[in-house]
């Protein structure tokens, strides 16, 4: 996509509802500096694994007059809650002023479309260039390099991610991001029809195909989300990938703990960062959980989750 090399005016930031961060007053002094901003949503596994660029570049040019600023606009509601994007800052270690954006104004005053995104601006507010997604980490330091005018060696050749930050397995992933609620969800085969916004029993078909995706037990499928009403109830996809992850939130319910299951047995040495040997995790706090981090040969499988109460949300399976 082409830069249109538009001027950004300060009053870009005047809708955020909230300032997180460093200083006091949590909004940063940007007139005369070179800023990079990043759109982020605290689920966004492409916005976690690129974050520890960012967080990179921000260490290493804070002192030559980079300002970052993080914008979270929330893709889901529940994302909407301060001290949840207050965990994610804490948990990813953002140490630059965070804008939250519930309203989408700093979203639609940059014509912004995507998670993640980013925006490089230069010392007269005007947009220099812009990358969504993923990748193109080099030369996006590159950009910031020349809006500060310094040239030195590129730290993004030495960021490793890891845990959720890790890059996909781009050549082993063929399994796409999967919504589970009715505004965006496909590929559902449990048997019979779904019952939009009310509470029905599901069950799991006799196979899945890949990508495809399916309910067991009593759930309430909505615009965002499903919705456990009975325990013991279970999501399963049938996946090919060396990561799954699955966003899920408890509604400010107790701890809901689950079990994960892959091809029927325990993960054991292949579990995610939130799930242990034996597939056993606790739903707290609403964010993204990985629960495979596949370590033989990659190739499909059947995951199954299966919590042990009623309440959790669950909203969608990302892959990597």
């Amino acid at each position: 996509m082409s830069v249109t090399f538009e001027r950004v005016e300060l009053s870009a930031f005047d809708g955020a509802t909230e300032w997180l961060g460093p200083e006091p007053s949590g909004r940063p002094e940007l007139r005369g500096r070179a800023v990079l901003v990043d759109f982020w949503t605290l689920t966004c596994i492409n916005w976690l694994r690129a974050q520890p660029y960012v967080r990179a570049w921000s260490q290493a040019y804070r002192d030559d007059g980079l300002v970052v600023v993080g914008v979270h606009t929330p893709e889901f509601s529940f994302e909407r809650d301060s001290d949840l994007i207050r965990q994610a800052v804490a948990a990813r270690e953002i140490d630059y002023p965070v804008a939250v954006d519930n309203d989408y104004a700093v979203w639609r005053a940059f014509d912004n479309h995507y998670w993640p995104a980013l925006y490089f601006v230069d010392a007269d507010g005007v947009v220099r260039d812009q990358h969504f997604g993923e990748g193109r980490y080099e030369r996006s330091e590159q950009v910031i390099q020349r809006l500060l005018g310094v040239e030195r060696e590129l730290v993004s050749t030495l960021v490793e991610g890891r845990g959720v930050e890790a890059e996909a397995d781009w050549q082993h992933l063929r399994s796409p991001e999967t919504y589970l609620g009715y505004a965006r969800g496909e590929n559902f085969a449990s048997p019979g029809r779904i019952a939009y916004d009310e509470s029905r029993a599901y069950e799991l078909p006799e196979d899945l195909r890949l990508n495809q995706w399916a309910l067991a037990g009593q759930w309430t499928v909505g615009r965002e989300n499903v919705l456990l009403d009975q325990a013991g109830g279970t999501v399963a996809c049938r996946f090919h990938a060396r990561d799954a992850h699955l966003v899920l939130s408890s509604g400010g319910r107790a701890p809901i703990p689950f079990r994960v299951l892959v091809d029927g047995q325990a993960p054991g040495g292949s579990h995610g960062v939130d799930v242990d040997g034996n597939g056993d995790g606790v739903l707290q706090e609403g964010r993204l959980y990985q629960l495979v981090r596949e370590q033989a040969a990659i190739r499909e499988r059947t995951l199954e989750i299966t919590f042990g109460e009623p309440g959790a949300e669950v909203y969608a399976f990302t892959f990597g």
